[in-house]
């Protein structure tokens, strides 16, 4: 097979760090490109790693294979990426297909008599390349809404199979199908004093500055008056041709006094680098409001590959007698650029509005292991589990441990434990470590260590033992007891759970396992009937569901199905 190796179209050419096989692939869909999500943009804990088509809001388009190659990887899971399938391609790079609602028959056969010999919904499998292969065009799978899916789309990625990095679909030549000819709209700009000395317009707290719009289209902010070192963020968003939504942009530079101090720039990032966005953006901003700026500057060094070209971190620092002018340019992906411009002038004044300091007994050292321990609650932060060094709350009162609040974003894995001796054995069963969100108890996963209940959480707050004795819920069957279902295509139910959430679900069908679909969103679990375990006349029922903490809830009931539909069958 003949690989072409092109260069990108000159309005992103300055973009590309490398040459991408631009007319290689084809696009996964037979629709118009009108992305819901676009690559880097900012998500919750994440950045967006594919682009989204957009599928009218319907279910089971047609999804083909982008190039030649063969299935590598098929994950099913109740939620991330549903129903997915992994396709490697010989020119080196590998494409993602996500929220599928089934796949192609030839595939669709394979992965059903998995799940059957594992006797299990959520399934991952790593076929060998020989065992199937896909070309060019082949239909693969049928679009969908599953797993986190927020509505019916496909995501569909690109990314290096050696190194599994992700790579914005736009460069393999997706560009051409996704017409934009309109600016990125900008919403805001902040500046921040960063310093124990600096004063940013006679403030210690970040200032919001006002912006006007010129007829040529750029932004000028009003003067900044200022000292020591300060630094910007930016709350921008872009928008294609024939899209409604806002999606994220592509680069965003600033200069200063013409040279450029910071770059970001959404082509490539690496998984690992993902949660980074609690640190790239400012969290308190958005904890308070759900606005996301993207800070423009780095307080503690930490490693996205997105940031380019950083010799500053990205802070001026103003001195006494200066006056600098600063640019700060914002683009998408076609080229198209938005211009803020602005001058900031040393100023001397003493701030007038000040940042209170809270210190506490408890101070945490981001690059270092950190232990705390109250009243038979223990605490462990280790060394990058936190972005920046801080005074933290921390008490025990109660048996509810105080663990500073959701202001401050955690990276990695914090191990709270409690003492659990007091309690029973049948107690501690029940037993987990909660997080406590107002009235609303949030289960974490626990387990006994050291003689210890333990959890690994991944943010600050409140946190408690907390015991769950109810049972999941089964309930609204698609059918009566004793109906004829010989007209229907499948039966579902609905499953939930109060507190320690869904573990797992199995149903049997005259005495055979069967293999139950799960949709989190709706709590619906359903069982096709084209997979063949149904038999003639009467067939019984019954499925368990079990919750995280080992309380179990059984169903039972029974139906009747025929192959051949009569009237008198209907009217049953």
């Amino acid at each position: 097979m003949r690989i072409f190796f092109l260069l990108l179209l000159s309005t992103t050419a300055l973009f590309a760090q490398e040459n991408y096989p631009e007319n290689y692939f084809r696009s996964p869909m037979d629709l118009p490109l009108h992305p819901s999500g676009t690559f880097g943009e900012l998500r919750r804990n994440h950045f967006h790693a594919g682009i989204d088509y957009r599928t009218e809001q319907r279910e089971g388009l047609p999804v083909y294979a982008a190039a030649d190659g063969y299935v590598s990887r098929i994950k099913v899971s109740s939620y991330g990426y549903g129903t997915a399938l992994y396709i490697d391609h010989p020119n080196g790079y590998t494409t993602l297909y996500g929220h599928l609602s089934k796949y192609a028959p030839e595939i669709e056969a394979y992965v059903r008599a998995k799940q059957y010999e594992k006797k299990s919904f959520d399934i991952e499998l790593f076929p060998q390349p020989g065992e199937l292969p896909v070309t060019k065009g082949e239909l693969v799978a049928l679009s969908g809404n599953t797993g986190g899916s927020g509505g019916p789309h496909l995501h569909f990625e690109y990314r290096d199979t050696k190194t599994e990095e992700i790579i914005n679909p736009l460069f393999f030549g997706l560009n051409k199908i996704m017409k934009d000819s309109q600016k990125p709209t900008v919403y805001g700009v902040m500046a921040y004093a960063l310093g124990d000395k600096a004063v940013v317009n006679e403030s210690e707290k970040p200032v919001t500055l006002n912006l006007k719009l010129l007829k040529d289209g750029t932004y000028l902010a009003d003067k900044i008056y200022a000292r020591g070192a300060m630094g910007f963020s930016i709350n921008a968003t872009d928008k294609s041709t024939g899209s409604l939504g806002n999606n994220g942009v592509f680069k965003i530079e600033t200069f200063i006094n013409g040279n450029r101090e910071f770059k970001v720039v959404f082509d490539q990032f690496a998984f690992d680098e993902s949660r980074y966005i609690n640190n790239f953006i400012d969290y308190q901003k958005y904890n308070a409001t759900k606005q996301r700026y993207q800070k423009l500057f780095i307080n503690t060094p930490y490693t996205l590959g997105v940031i380019r070209d950083n010799t500053t971190n990205g802070k001026i620092d103003i001195k006494e007698g200066e006056t600098i002018n600063y640019r700060i340019e914002v683009s998408d992906f076609h080229g198209n650029k938005r211009i803020v411009n602005g001058s900031i002038e040393y100023s001397d004044k003493p701030a007038t509005i000040t940042q209170s300091k809270k210190v506490t007994p408890y101070f945490v050292k981001a690059a270092n292991d950190n232990s705390y321990t109250k009243d038979g609650v223990s605490v462990f932060i280790p060394a990058h589990a936190l972005y920046e060094d801080f005074y933290m709350d921390f008490d025990v009162k109660d048996s509810i441990l105080y663990l500073h609040d959701d202001s401050v974003p955690v990276h990695g894995n914090i191990i709270v434990s409690f003492d659990v001796s007091h309690l029973s054995p049948e107690m501690l069963q029940k037993t987990f470590i909660a997080g406590v969100d107002g009235k609303r108890l949030l289960y974490n996963s626990s387990y006994m260590e050291n003689g210890r209940l333990t959890a690994k959480v991944r943010y600050l707050g409140q946190f408690k033992l907390a015991q769950d004795d109810t049972a999941p819920k089964i309930y609204s069957a698609s059918f009566a007891e004793g109906k004829w279902l010989s007209s229907k295509d499948s039966f579902s139910v609905k499953i939930s759970d109060d507190l320690a959430g869904i573990a797992t679900f199995d149903a049997w069908l005259n005495g055979k396992w069967i293999l139950m679909h799960y949709d989190y969103k709706t709590r619906i679990i359903f069982h096709n009937f084209s997979d063949g375990i149904v038999d003639e006349g009467r067939n019984d029922l019954k499925v368990t569901v079990t919750d995280n903490v080992g309380n179990s809830t059984t169903f039972e009931t029974h139906f009747f199905r025929t192959q051949k539909t009569t009237s008198v069958e209907k009217d049953k």
